[in-house]
């Protein structure tokens, strides 16, 4: 379990460690860091760098453009947590008083994988697609199984970078591709477990460790169901398929060659929509450097709209200076793929829930087994699964 052992009130100092093309500077920077600033994204979007440092006495050399940055965070007197390598990309010297600011970007985003590209795949695997976008670029592969084992038809890749390319995949596909330590990594979106499948501790969130919070949900995109087109051989009919409700559709605009490749793509834009149907933002007052995107989140001590459903992160803001260290989180609901059943036939309907002492992954049955419907959300403890799986059975029941 990722659980957080620093007293708020007897917060360290934080601590850094700065290497600069192989050497160690994080002696030179103590005492003259203005800010630290590391923006770590999910995805392909490349993580940020951002250090300003005072450069009043004039003693501090410019580094070059190009130059390789490695970072670690985190507190005095507990390890470090590496971040990785990133590219300095910008330079910046200002004044009065003097200082000194490096952006850096991930130095595994290599620019081979933005150039332009015409090619063309025929009756493969989404693991040979992602093994040969990976070749191109000189990087290693990492992803699971079940997205290895895809069937692809037919893809073209016309006047269209790697990274586009990975990212329309990955879209079609309920995925993510991430590129780390010189590794090509897709995984599934939203479901908070590694490569290999094993399933990521949840962190732990009290009221007592944020600052400020702000919690959205909106009914404006509340669609109930994705329609996704493919076009028939045989025929040259275009035809269509539904991940979902049809009450109020969204419809997605390409075209897909096979039926199966339509209602992928139909059920994974319903997961992603079902995902932001509700957003959380926190301002940990003390920073949490062991939080990266796609770690599960238990919160507790705010409203139970907020408490009764698990989250995961997406996005991370760290921030240091000399005397402290706060972590800004972005967070969207935590929601497998569902099942969909003919509601008005149920016969019981399922609710997943997470432990959050040993963060178990669990099954709530309301009603019987046959013609069984599983919803999407991960809920925070059997109790609040087993209301929610009660209600919709009995919404079903009623319509």
């Amino acid at each position: 379990m990722n659980l957080w052992t620093i007293n708020p009130q007897h917060v360290p100092k934080p601590a850094y460690q700065i290497s600069l093309a192989g050497e160690d500077i994080s002696a030179r920077v103590q005492g003259r860091l203005i800010s630290l600033t590391l923006t770590d994204n999910r995805g392909l979007e490349a993580d940020q760098l951002d250090l300003t440092i005072s450069d009043s006495d004039g003693k501090l050399a410019m580094p070059s453009k190009g130059v390789k940055l490695q970072l670690a965070i985190g507190w005095q007197g507990s390890p470090l947590v590496d971040k990785g390598t990133f590219t300095v990309d910008e330079v910046r010297h200002s004044g009065a008083p003097d200082q000194l600011t490096i952006r850096a970007r991930s130095a595994n985003l290599c620019a081979g994988l933005r150039v332009k590209r015409e090619r063309s795949w025929h009756n493969t695997t989404l693991g040979a697609i992602v093994k040969s976008i990976a070749a191109t670029n000189g990087l290693k592969v990492a992803l699971t199984a079940r997205l290895a084992s895809i069937v692809i038809k037919h893809l073209d890749q016309t006047s269209e970078s790697d990274v586009n390319l990975l990212t329309r995949l990955c879209k079609d596909h309920g995925a993510i591709a991430s590129i780390k330590a010189d590794r090509l990594v897709v995984f599934p979106s939203g479901q908070a477990a590694t490569v290999s499948g094993r399933e990521i501790s949840p962190a732990i969130i009290t009221r007592a460790d944020g600052d400020e919070h702000e919690y959205g949900s909106s009914d404006r995109d509340a669609y109930t169901g994705v329609m996704a087109y493919w076009l028939e051989a045989s025929t040259g009919r275009k035809r269509e398929v539904i991940a979902g409700d049809e009450e109020n559709l969204k419809t997605l605009r390409h075209t897909y060659a096979t039926e199966q490749d339509a209602m992928t793509a139909a059920v994974a834009e319903m997961g992603r929509i079902q995902r932001a149907a509700a957003t959380f933002t926190l301002d940990l007052a003390v920073g949490r450097p062991e939080l990266y995107p796609e770690t599960p989140l238990i919160v507790s001590g705010w409203k139970p709209e907020i408490d009764g459903q698990a989250w995961i992160a997406v996005k991370l803001v760290h921030s240091i200076t000399d005397s402290g260290f706060t972590t800004k989180v972005e967070a969207e609901v935590f929601s497998a793929e569902s099942s969909h059943s003919n509601d008005s036939q149920l016969s019981g309907v399922r609710a997943r829930w997470i432990d959050s002492k040993t963060g178990k992954r669990s099954l709530v049955l309301a009603g019987k087994e046959g013609n069984v419907q599983t919803l999407s959300p991960l809920y925070t403890n059997r109790a609040i699964a087993k209301t929610r799986a009660n209600a919709a059975l009995r919404q079903a029941q009623q319509t």
